[in-house]
């Protein structure tokens, strides 16, 4: 019986996940030893090797280089993004499911469905002018609209999947009891799709953190950068502060690290619950 259950192991796909954990680990190990390197160290020792006297001075270089203002700027664009796509993607995730028989709320979940075809570098310039018209340009809303504009379709097309799950038995039972369209949305609706509402919050969230090229095109002032436009003030004209710009990188990635830590048995759900029904 042992042998039998030995033979069915996946012994090629183990091997294979502990060759790609390896591959993973490798770089993360080289970010976190080099972030406490000093930059001299960095160019005389083996950039694998652990630093012989460990410094927290690119830290505090980072800390002081304006780095709280571009987290906060990184904040207020990523919750100004995700509460309203999130929320406008729910009530037209509902209206479209609940409203399966109307044409114009089907022509909708079509537009929705387009704009999973198009990608932002093809719409730079467009929402560029759009900005400048609006007298928005280099302001941290010139960010937030665009993003929340690009993190709806994909929303819109998860949410409506998990929504239309729900039993309608339900729904009508709700019904039969005198609820209205908002007491069902909030009583039956949201409860049940708060794993996927995890799961396009955090997926959209990282989207729009990591975010480069609007932050790039459509700010220029300092005080407007995100997070990934301050990683150039380590860039020197002719050479980079390495140590530094890791030590960026790990105290910009520490936010994600606790937000998964936190959502995560509610985005693992939302990302199975599609297999598991």
């Amino acid at each position: 019986m042992g042998t039998r259950k030995l033979a069915r192991l996946n012994w090629f796909g183990g091997a294979a996940a502990w060759v790609w954990l390896l591959i993973v680990m490798i770089p993360l190990y080289w970010i976190v030893v080099t972030s406490f390197k000093d930059e001299s160290a960095y160019f005389s020792q083996n950039p694998f090797a652990l630093p012989s006297a460990p410094t927290l001075n690119n830290y505090r270089l980072v800390i002081e280089s304006d780095f709280p203002r571009y987290f906060i700027n990184s904040v207020v664009v990523t919750a100004g993004t995700i509460i309203p796509a999130v929320g406008i993607s729910f009530l037209a995730a509902y209206a479209i499911v609940r409203g399966a028989g109307s044409r114009f709320l089907a022509g909708v979940n079509g537009l929705f469905l387009m704009g999973l075809a198009i990608p932002l570098q093809a719409t730079i310039i467009p929402v560029y002018l759009l900005i400048i018209k609006m007298r928005l340009y280099d302001s941290l809303l010139a960010i937030i609209l665009p993003s929340i504009a690009f993190a709806i379709p994909l929303s819109v097309l998860v949410l409506t999947n998990f929504i239309r799950d729900v039993p309608k038995e339900l729904f009508e039972s709700m019904r039969v009891d005198g609820a209205t369209e908002w007491g069902m949305l909030r009583t039956l609706a949201f409860p049940l799709t708060r794993p996927a509402l995890v799961t396009v919050a955090i997926y959209n969230g990282l989207g729009v953190w990591n975010g480069f090229l609007l932050p790039l095109i459509l700010t220029q002032s300092p005080e407007r950068r995100t997070l990934p436009l301050a990683l150039w003030t380590f860039q020197g004209q002719y050479s980079v502060n390495v140590p530094a710009v890791l030590a960026s990188v790990m105290l910009t990635t520490l936010p994600i690290v606790i937000l998964y830590a936190v959502g995560r048995r509610q985005l693992l759900s939302g990302l199975t619950a599609g297999f598991s029904r």
